[in-house]
């Protein structure tokens, strides 16, 4: 019984002594001592600042670091990536899954309040939130011809992140490494990952403990993604029979590309039909009031991520997410040609920015996490504001269809999780369900609902190559923020290698 006891008073020692090795391995320069708006001790360490990625131009990304309020010595590290192009990774750590849930003040001129959030991912892992690529919420670069960019940049941009990132926190180089993200980040994280994978083959040091990746309601294929809208708007009962029929006829079960005139105008009325709901959850309202409509009409359309699929005469109202595809239907911009951005502004007619605007622009919020030193290079000011989205990047996808990627990582054994919320109708998750499906991948775990506390959460079809397809039932296309609880049960079960 001795015994026993010593070998246990050893082992808690030992915990003890390597939490006690993180926090002291990490860079003491950037941890978070305190944040704005919380009262009480962080749930765990938090750490921000800047890597930078390119030396001669100056090149630098913004990262905020949360600590694993679990086992942060054995727990995965998480890199999350929010969309666009040009959407800051604060969206996920606002709205989503960070630490905190935040809370909209009632008087003007004050912070949002900070709150425990029960369903943060860092309960179960390491977490890294990057504003990609540079441009992009708090990062920057000396040289603005950096603002033009692309996938393959943007990668390449991103892997030298995190090589660099590990030398500051060599501590976490033995975890278990996973990337993820939504919406644009379908691009992001199939491309990050490839560069990864060429890296070990070059012998890049440090190795990653690279294991796998998962995407929400993610960007990945012009032709898949383009054609899936209108099946989802006829399914969830959006369009008539009537109009799904003509519409079938007339495009030859074709709803995206180049289409002959009845095809077009067939197409303009589903836009007509479609067009005042909030794309990205059929269920939100989205708000049409006389003054958001003047600013939608004057400031605002969706911006253009990877391709074009058409215009109409009134665009529609933006929304604060990760824009994962242009809309609505229509003609697909030529390979690689992906037009600037307009200037965003902090509101919008569907759904309110506030909270992170206010929070993120507050004087005290940039200098608790350690932004306040850029704000003056050379006498100029280089992040003058903080956007959720910006206007500032030129972005071209250079790299295509991203299931030539998907094939490559999940042939070599990564693991691989497409999650789509299923009331989404920028990226619908009929068109995820569609290009999984044709991996040609054979079906090991057949359609079937998941659970959580006894009820369906969803369904999910598991394919050989550690390839799963899932959707999250009434869930629009930021997952985490719709269903916070599920999510991170499917999230913890994916890190653990484990089915739903």
């Amino acid at each position: 019984m001795a015994n026993t006891n010593t070998m246990v008073y050893f082992l808690v020692l030992l915990q003890i002594s390597l939490s006690i090795v993180l926090t002291q391995s990490a860079p003491e320069s950037s941890l978070v001592t305190q944040l704005p708006g919380f009262n009480g001790t962080l749930p765990s360490k938090h750490y921000a600042g800047y890597v930078t990625v390119d030396q001669n131009h100056g090149r630098n990304l913004f990262y905020y670091f949360v600590v694993s309020e679990g086992n942060p010595s054995k727990d995965p590290i998480v890199l999350w990536l929010n969309g666009g192009p040009g959407c800051s990774s604060f969206d996920g750590f606002v709205y989503e899954h960070g630490p905190f849930n935040f809370e909209k003040p009632k008087t003007k001129g004050t912070l949002p309040k900070l709150h425990l959030n029960p369903y943060s991912w860092s309960k179960v892992s390491n977490i890294i939130y990057l504003d990609s690529p540079a441009g992009v919420g708090f990062s920057y670069s000396k040289n603005k011809s950096d603002y033009k960019t692309g996938d393959l940049k943007t990668a390449v941009d991103s892997h030298t992140f995190l090589l660099e990132w590990f030398k500051l926190y060599p501590e976490f180089l033995p975890n278990p490494l996973f990337l993820a993200g939504e919406s644009f980040a379908g691009i992001y994280v199939p491309t990050l990952a490839h560069q990864i994978v060429l890296g070990f083959k070059a012998g890049v040091k440090p190795e990653l403990n690279f294991k796998g990746y998962l995407i929400g309601n993610g960007v990945t294929d012009d032709k898949f993604d383009g054609n899936a809208i209108v099946p989802f708007a006829h399914g969830m009962g959006l369009i008539s029979d009537q109009i799904f029929e003509d519409t079938k006829s007339q495009c030859n079960g074709k709803y995206y590309g180049d289409a002959n005139q009845n095809c077009e105008r067939m197409r303009a009325k589903v836009n007509k039909v479609l067009k005042d709901l909030n794309v990205y959850d059929i269920l939100e309202p989205c708000y049409h009031g006389s003054e958001n409509q003047a600013n939608t009409t004057s400031n605002h359309r969706l911006p253009l991520s990877f391709r074009k699929l058409g215009e109409t005469d009134k665009p529609m109202p933006i929304r604060r997410r990760m824009f994962g595809r242009a809309w609505p239907l229509g003609q697909p911009v030529k390979s690689g040609n992906v037009p600037t951005w307009p200037e965003l502004s902090s509101s919008a007619p569907c759904t309110d920015d506030e909270v992170a605007t206010k929070w993120l622009n507050s004087k005290a919020v940039r200098k608790a996490i350690h932004t306040v030193e850029c704000f003056v290079v050379k006498q100029k000011s280089v992040v003058s504001r903080w956007d959720l989205c910006t206007g500032n990047i030129k972005y071209n996808h250079d790299q295509g269809s991203m299931i030539k990627f998907h094939k490559e990582l999940t042939s070599q054994g990564y693991r691989a999780l497409i999650f789509s919320g299923d009331h989404d109708l920028c990226v619908p998750y009929t068109g995820s369900q569609a290009w999984t499906s044709s991996m040609g991948y054979k079906i090991v775990d057949e359609w079937r609902p998941w659970l959580v506390d006894g009820q369906v959460a969803g369904f999910t079809q598991g394919y050989e190559k550690n390839l799963t397809f899932t959707t999250i039932k009434g869930s629009g296309h930021t997952v985490p923020e719709y269903k916070p609880k599920e999510s991170l049960y499917f999230y913890k079960r994916f890190l653990d290698g484990l089915p739903l």
